[in-house]
């Protein structure tokens, strides 16, 4: 950090005027400036400005490796910025960061809210899917959007799903002269006349949202009959004991569903699927919660489909196990690994009884029966019992 050739700065829509003395000078040094048509008119840096390559393209900066150079980013550029796609290709002694206020933090501060308890999240270059699992009555989230077209987009978006109540400000040029702040409701906001700097900030009103318990409703999920049901999936994610950053396969995924509430709760999934018209519902599962992100799908069958996988945390095999593939997936299981294996037939269930002997773990056959009209009266109508074995590499 005692001499680096490379300065990531945070500029406002104040320009120059907002930048501190540190960036000033660093600005004032350097033989190259990157950065968006808006932030390089904000710094007026003249001829030595180069606007962003579109796709975006860190390399262009690494070509100036050795030579004072500057990177402008909106606000706190490790934040939904450039800083972190640069940071992660230098050494720590070539680059040093100079932050602004961010959007988020000039959005709450305009609106009174606590950062803290505020969803912030880029919608930027990403689906309004995103926004499925943090929707809630009296949630607070601050959006960050292309364009004032975008907000209009989203606004349409929420009142289709029952958020039209929301309280929907938009908020442009935060910190400039022509900063702008406007309330409206969702369901009949109709002004995209906006600039191309908007976020959006939001206070959920109307629907419930989505419950963070496991085994959501099997009515949320789009399949063909082949899906894990709702208790049965709930106790085999509770065996699976889903952790933020942890990796699953999910092997015969059928809809996907134990890989999108995987997701939900901070992992990420490889679904494994022969069927390719499951590996579809897989996919749309995944976009319609917000987490094809998260998801990957792989359409094939194990072991075969696993071979150039990376090693997981968990595994989860909703069926068809035997002993070939089991001793597949065993053998390339970290310790520390957990495996859960459900079985629900004869051939299944005496496997997983011999597995569990040799391995340990736990079993346990689960019967479940759902009331039923049974003509003028009610009966119990039984689902197939399952079996489970979980066990810990």
């Amino acid at each position: 950090m005692s001499d680096p050739w490379l300065t990531i700065i945070g500029i406002g829509e104040d320009g120059l005027e907002g930048l501190s003395e540190a960036s000033r000078k660093a600005l004032a040094g350097a033989e190259t400036v990157f950065g968006g048509e808006r932030h390089l008119a904000l710094a007026d840096v003249g001829g030595r400005s180069r606007p962003w390559p579109v796709p975006f393209d860190a390399d262009v900066v690494l070509n100036c490796r050795g030579r004072p150079t500057v990177v402008l980013a909106s606000g706190d550029p490790f934040w939904h910025g450039a800083g972190a796609v640069l940071a992660e290709k230098l050494g720590s002694d070539e680059w040093m960061a100079h932050p602004a206020p961010s959007t988020f933090s000039l959005a709450a501060a305009r609106l009174g809210w606590r950062l803290e308890s505020v969803t912030c999240i880029g919608l930027h270059a990403a689906p309004f899917e995103r926004l499925v699992p943090h929707l809630a009555r009296g949630a607070r989230i601050i959006c960050l959007l292309r364009d004032g077209k975008a907000a209009g987009d989203l606004a349409r978006w929420l009142a289709e799903r029952g958020w039209g109540a929301s309280a929907f400000w938009t908020l442009a040029a935060l910190g400039g002269p022509h900063e702008s702040v406007r309330e409206h409701r969702a369901g009949s906001y109709a002004d995209a006349a906006m600039g191309k700097l908007v976020a959006v900030a939001l206070e959920a009103k109307g629907a419930s949202g989505l419950s963070r318990s496991s085994g959501l409703p099997d009515a949320l999920f789009a399949h063909d009959g082949q899906i894990t049901k709702r208790p049965v999936r709930a106790l085999a994610l509770s065996a699976l004991g889903p952790l933020a950053g942890s990796t699953l396969w999910d092997i015969g995924a059928g809809s996907g569903s134990i890989s999108v509430e995987w997701a939900l709760c901070g992992g990420t999934a490889i679904a494994v699927e022969a069927c390719e018209d499951r590996a579809t519902n897989i996919r749309s599962n995944a976009e319609a919660f917000g987490v094809e992100h998260k998801i990957s799908v792989i359409t094939g069958r194990a072991p075969e489909a696993l071979a150039a996988l990376k090693v997981p945390d968990s595994v989860f095999i909703g069926g068809g196990l035997d002993n070939t593939m089991f001793d597949a997936i065993w053998s390339r299981l970290a310790p520390g690994t957990r495996l859960v294996a459900h079985a629900v037939t004869l051939e299944t269930e005496a496997l997983l009884g011999q597995l569990h002997q040799h391995h340990g773990g736990e079993l346990m056959r689960v019967e479940i029966a759902h009331a039923a009209p049974l003509g003028r009266y009610r009966s119990w109508d039984a689902s197939r019992p399952v079996v489970q074995w979980s066990v810990v590499r």
